[in-house]
């Protein structure tokens, strides 16, 4: 039975793992670790799941991924939102998942054959559903486009959820794990066995395994174990625009301007809109990120080049209907999570490196307890840290990252 609690101080509590970081990432890894058996507690400096980076997020998940490692996390882990009720064995927990799918678009011939690369190593990749549309085939599936779009690859399994809910369902259908909220991991002891234990602001945890899913403090919460982990946090933000304009496609799908990196999607009482700033400087770890104040009228801008609805939007919009939030993605030297054991300290273990944590979180938690138990290899995990030593580390080419 999971309980999530504010705990007493303690002089010394036991657990067969510690997780530390209560996002939809940690508390997957705390779900997994669990259902194998491990007596696991997770702990989570603020005051709830799910309300530093996970809450922030587009709240979004995908299949397409041209890299054979990303696709392995990716494709079970929409099965699993699919099936979430049954995974997580409680019926009547709604994660509100909607599938109408990614549409990455563009207007520019020169983008053509990336579209169609990407299409055959969908394929060769096993990932179902994927198009290729093109012309008039596009516009009439999707009539909200500009006339100048001529290509998009769409799969319609991909889409979006509630991640409170999702990240809420994991912790309730965990066995026996405590969640440990309103507590502040402050160091992990290590000794000639490896990891000992994780001190925290309200008592001692003996362990021998620990989960560093940490976000974007993970390499923070690295140092504490003794290593150095080569992340990047970098600052991205998204806009809510309130909205009631009859001329709003609220079927269409997550839709992504190849040419500028924006994106957006229908949401409840509105839509989301953001962009992707390649050049955006790196920021330390903040859970108190400022907005910029032209970032909505940025995405809203840059929107509106392959969908004119966004010009009625935008001339009817008052100050009180745009909300701007701000999060952090983690990017590694190969844009891709690391998983699994250090293999610098016994014990000390990885689920962290996300710009797509959402997405990945059920079977990099998966991942994370099978390695644990010795059910998977790390030899077979292309996601292993030791990859970056190992000279294996290799950017892949999939969009918007």
């Amino acid at each position: 039975m999971s309980q999530i609690i504010v705990p007493q101080n303690f002089e010394t509590k036991t657990a067969d793992a510690v997780v530390i970081g209560g996002g939809i990432v940690g508390t997957a890894t705390a779900f997994w670790l669990s259902r194998a058996g491990m007596k696991t507690i997770l702990i989570e400096k603020r005051d709830g799941l799910s309300t530093l980076t996970t809450t922030v997020s587009a709240e979004c998940f995908r299949t397409q991924f041209t890299e054979a490692s990303m696709a392995d996390i990716a494709l079970p882990s929409v099965e699993m939102f699919e099936n979430f009720n049954e995974i997580i064995g409680i019926p009547d927990i709604d994660i509100h998942m909607t599938q109408r799918g990614y549409l990455f678009v563009t207007d520019h011939e020169s983008q053509v054959p990336d579209l169609e690369k990407a299409l055959e190593k969908y394929e060769s990749l096993g990932i179902p559903g994927s198009e290729l549309l093109t012309g008039d085939d596009l516009h009439k599936r999707f009539p909200f486009l500009a006339p100048q779009t001529i290509a998009a690859t769409f799969n319609n399994r991909d889409g979006w959820l509630s991640t409170h809910e999702t990240t809420y369902g994991f912790a309730k259908g965990a066995k026996d794990a405590d969640f440990y909220i309103k507590t502040l991991a402050t160091g992990i002891q290590v000794d000639s066995q490896g990891v000992a234990g994780v001190e925290t602001d309200k008592g001692f945890i003996s362990t021998r395994l620990v989960v560093n899913c940490a976000g974007p403090y993970a390499r923070q919460v690295g140092r504490m174990a003794g290593m150095d982990l080569p992340f990047r946090t970098v600052k991205r933000q998204k806009a809510f625009i309130r909205t009631d304009y009859a001329g709003l496609p609220k079927d269409a799908p997550f839709t992504v301007d190849l040419v500028n990196h924006a994106y957006w999607r229908p949401e409840a009482g509105g839509l989301l809109c953001a962009w992707v700033d390649p050049d955006e400087p790196e920021t330390p770890p903040s859970d108190e990120l400022p907005t910029d104040w032209d970032f909505a009228a940025e995405s809203i801008h840059r929107c509106s080049r392959l969908h004119p609805f966004f010009e009625p939007v935008a001339d009817d919009l008052k100050a009180e209907d745009i909300h701007v939030s701000a999060g952090q993605y983690v990017y590694t030297p190969d844009d891709k999570p690391v998983i699994g054991p250090s293999g610098e300290i016994k014990g000390f273990h990885l689920n962290c490196g996300y710009w797509c944590g959402v997405m990945m979180s059920p079977e990099a938690g998966k991942r994370v307890a099978d390695l644990a138990t010795g059910k998977m290899d790390n030899k077979d995990n292309p996601l292993r840290f030791s990859r970056f030593a190992e000279g294996l580390a290799e950017k892949g080419d999939t969009f918007l990252k």
